[in-house]
């Protein structure tokens, strides 16, 4: 029997110990049929630091749908993994050690990379076990280890041979404080504070000059064009002339193209290579010059003239001084603009021309969007971000990285002819800066010397193939095609994440496993939003509001943050409140005290039914008990996690708690004995989703035992409550709770003790079936209960009550009459319409607050719906 105030200090260590030891919720080794298999895609956790409150959030919404699934329908398969193998894993190596990554030869540095990366894989193993999650942790993956290696490799051969990747050299999106390119979804946009600049460009062989603006005068030596629309008559007379370039003195060629927007600055703009996407799209649409003028590191090439060397930022002071000496600044001014930023770094990214390798999406974007169609989103409306990210693509998806932390491509170049070899499927995983190539000379050219590709592949084209890393994806030299260990997991059944890399993890995935497999990788995806601070306010190290999960974790149980994230509506960013964590410790010891009254009404853990059968009120219970199941196991299945949550906290505490167990503690008889068993039973494993550890220990210490030959040595691996299919009059019983209800607060605010006598009570609803029940617990001596008279009570209107922000904007002026109406009870209800002040009101725009009087003799007592009379004097 649970003794003593419940302790989770020491219980839920304890239990989070003893699931992983035993491995309580390891996937079988054995085959599973497809059939009841369940699959979750957990996101791996970029290595970049430590947990924070968003983890916790996440991983908790996602153990809640394993712990559920577990036990209603399912061998789930939970695994973990870490994305270690990217630019987050590499600057913090970088943080840690006090190292440069171009210091090292690669294998060095990403061993560095393993030893740092793995000292926090450790600590954050721990912290995730402590959250309680009942993750299979023999199926964990890093992806850098050389079986993920592997995988990577593989799907690169795989889109290479299907010619859906390709090398080239263009124009790429490129970080100059991460030195690397990157891919379009790795960008965002931010606000950025600048000066727009006017410059006054002159006309070649002319006295002419005409004025161009721009925030980036550090361009100007990158200059190769100028542009001005077909419609602009005012400058259509420079159209086919060219344009000195001021300081510089090139010239260039003026071209007309409707791509200029006639309302910014002057109308004129000038095109350099590059400064943004319209100038890439000139560039390729007119085969302009390419002058490239900023290097890999922000700072001024030859082009540059005398302001080489310069850090771009430098060189535009300098150069906005020089024009403004030589008068070619004519203006200048502050601006608050939108600037295209590396969301990792935050780095205002560049347009520079280099060779990369790309996966080609641009062609299938219709595709991917109907992939995205055939997937059930929770919530729904996430899909729209899907599609407008899909819908605004304007890149093809580039995957080469310029860093040391990262999986090799598996390719070589002919020294040459530059032709491209690959690796064999059979020798992956390789490095070409430390393996040869599987050929000795070039197919092609017959060459015998090649060079090794030294960029790695970007982190999403690994971490998007968690699926098929989860499901074993390989290839089988045997039979020459792709297969799996586990096909019964895949597609997966559900990819919980954030919202915030919709973009990046999701659509990715979706691109590598649609390709490589023709199906989609998920049946459904769970979107969370992120956590905020108490002011929903996002958090941020640099606004001082981020929460430490160690700090809450010392205060509250761990089953109250579980508690506190399970009131989330999917997809809504959820504020971190303690009033939240200080309900899930309520709820906790409810639980608890309510079970150490159950054990002592019903000794026996699992009392037969009696021979008799049940009575009213238990039947009642049991009955709405299976609805509370039906209700819940719907919502946990649409992954309603606050409905969920709140309906049966709400039934558990108020109908079950507050009411038949205060009816409970005065029989004495098996009927009672059974029902309190029986739905205590229940409670436990409903609760035991979002209650880890609390229903454990309870379970442990109350049916453990009896419950070992159904296989259920953890709750957790109990079946989920089958509703039991009791009829009982649902209205009538809770007519009686609720009469029961207002007797005992009657008996409490007269200061009387349960058991004093009610001399005689009228009850003007049918409660037939539970008069024993409200007499016997109540001792009401003479129960008149009238199920169809209509009760001697009026109703009266006590005042209206407008919805001011519906009739304000509608009725305007007229507002100040009808609040002077009503305050003179001028006014008329018919129906739904209140006619007041010559104004009608429709349902919606007001309410009405209303009071039942009674005026006979005896006290009318507030039990809802239900009209309750004290007659007579009470006794003690």
């Amino acid at each position: 029997m649970p003794s003593g105030e419940y302790d989770p200090d020491t219980a839920e260590p304890h239990w989070q110990r003893r699931w992983v030891d035993e491995e309580t919720y390891a996937y079988p080794d054995d085959p599973v049929d497809p059939n009841t298999a369940f699959s979750i895609d957990t996101p791996p956790p970029t290595v970049s630091g430590s947990l924070h409150w968003g983890h916790v959030y996440g991983s908790i919404l996602q153990d809640v749908v394993a712990r559920f699934h577990r036990m209603y329908d399912s061998e789930v398969f939970y695994p973990f993994g870490y994305d270690d193998n990217g630019i987050a894993s590499e600057r913090l190596t970088e943080r840690e050690i006090d190292v440069r990554h171009q210091d090292f030869e690669r294998r060095e540095f990403q061993r560095k990379c393993r030893e740092v990366c793995l000292e926090y894989e450790e600590e954050f193993t721990e912290k995730m076990q402590g959250v309680g999650l009942s993750i299979d942790w023999n199926n964990t993956y890093r992806t850098i280890s050389p079986e993920v290696q592997r995988v990577s490799q593989l799907s690169f051969l795989d889109l290479y041979e299907k010619g859906r990747e390709y090398r080239q050299e263009a124009p790429a999106i490129w970080c100059p404080e991460c030195e690397t390119a990157i891919s379009q979804v790795e960008t965002e946009d931010d606000e950025r504070d600048s000066h727009f600049h006017d410059i006054e460009f002159g006309v070649a062989g002319t006295e002419d000059v005409f004025t161009i603006s721009t925030t980036r005068p550090e361009l100007l030596p990158a200059c190769v064009a100028v542009f001005v629309h077909p419609d602009d008559e005012e400058n259509a007379d420079l159209v086919g002339r060219e344009a000195e370039v001021p300081l510089f003195g090139h010239e260039v060629p003026i071209i007309a193209d409707d791509r200029v927007d006639m309302e910014t600055g002057s109308g004129i703009v000038m095109c350099c290579t590059f400064g943004d996407q319209n100038d890439i799209e000139w560039y390729q649409a007119h085969d302009l010059d390419l002058r490239v003028a900023i290097d890999e590191s922000a700072h001024m090439t030859d082009v540059a003239g005398e302001y080489e060397g310069l850090h771009s930022a430098e060189a535009r002071e300098a150069i906005v001084s020089d024009l403004e000496e030589a008068g070619a600044l004519t203006d200048r001014w502050e601006i608050t603009h939108t600037v295209n930023v590396h969301e990792r770094c935050e780095t205002s990214v560049e347009f520079l021309v280099t060779e990369q390798w790309y996966v080609e999406v641009l062609d299938k974007r219709e595709e991917y969007l109907e992939a995205g169609r055939e997937m059930e989103w929770f919530p729904e409306k996430m899909f729209t971000r899907y599609q407008h990210w899909v819908e605004g693509l304007q890149w093809d998806w580039l995957i080469s990285r310029q860093r040391s932390s990262g999986i090799p491509f598996p390719v070589w170049y002919c020294a040459d002819c530059d032709d491209e070899v690959v690796a064999e499927k059979a020798d992956l995983p390789v490095d070409p800066l430390s393996d040869d190539p599987p050929i000795d000379a070039c197919s092609e050219c017959g060459c015998e010397e090649f060079v090794p590709e030294d960029d790695v592949l970007d982190t999403w084209a690994t971490s998007s193939l968690t699926p098929l890393i989860n499901a074993g994806w390989d290839y089988d030299e045997d039979a020459g095609e792709f297969a799996m260990d586990r096909p019964e997991i895949y597609p997966m059944d559900v990819r919980p994440q954030g919202h915030d890399i919709i973009s990046f993890w999701l659509f990715h995935t979706v691109i590598k496993c649609y390709e490589h497999t023709g199906e989609v990788p998920f049946e459904s995806t769970m979107i969370n939003g992120m956590v905020l601070d108490e002011n929903r306010e996002k958090m941020s190290k640099s606004k001082g509001n981020v929460v430490d999960p160690d700090a809450v974790l010392e205060e509250y149980p761990v089953d109250a943050a579980r508690y506190w994230a399970s009131g989330s509506a999917i997809g809504d960013d959820l504020p971190y409140q303690e009033k939240g964590l200080r309900a899930g410790e309520k709820l906790i010891r409810k639980l608890w005290n309510a079970s150490k009254l159950v054990e002592s009404l019903a000794p026996e853990p699992y009392p037969a039914e009696p021979e008799g059968g049940l009575r009213e009120l238990d039947r009642w219970l049991l009955a709405e008990l299976d609805r509370e199941i039906e209700t819940l196991t719907a919502r946990l299945e649409n992954r309603e996690f606050s409905k969920a949550r709140d309906g049966l906290r709400s039934f558990f505490w108020n109908t079950f708690c507050d009411d038949y167990l205060e009816i409970a503690k005065q029989r004495e008889d098996a009927s009672a004995a059974y029902t309190l068993r029986t739905a205590h039973r229940r409670f436990l494993k409903l609760f035991a989703p979002v209650l880890a550890h609390v229903t454990e220990e309870l379970w442990q210490d109350m049916y453990a035992d009896a419950a070992r030959g159904e296989g259920s040595d953890s709750i957790h691996l109990a079946d989920w409550p089958e509703p039991l299919g009791l009829d009982a009059d649902a209205d009538a019983g809770r007519a009686a709770m609720a009469v029961v209800g207002a007797l005992r607060r009657y008996k409490s605010e007269n200061q009387l003790p349960l058991n004093a006598d009610l001399d005689a009570v009228e009850v003007y609803a049918d409660i037939r079936g539970f008069e024993d029940d409200v007499t016997g617990v109540m001792h009401v001596e003479d129960l008149a209960v009238h199920p169809d008279a209509e009760a001697p009570v009026e109703t009266v209107v006590t005042g209206i009550d407008l919805d001011y922000a519906t009739v304000g904007p509608k009725h305007g002026d007229r507002v100040g009459d009808i609040d002077a109406a009503l305050a003179d009870d001028e006014y008329e209800i018919d129906g739904d319409e209140l006619h007041v002040a010559g104004v009608t009101l429709a349902d919606g725009e007001f309410s009405i607050e209303e009071d039942r009087r009674y005026a006979g003799e005896g006290e009318l007592l507030d039990a809802e719906d239900v009209v309750v009379i004290v007659r007579n004097a009470v006794e003690a």
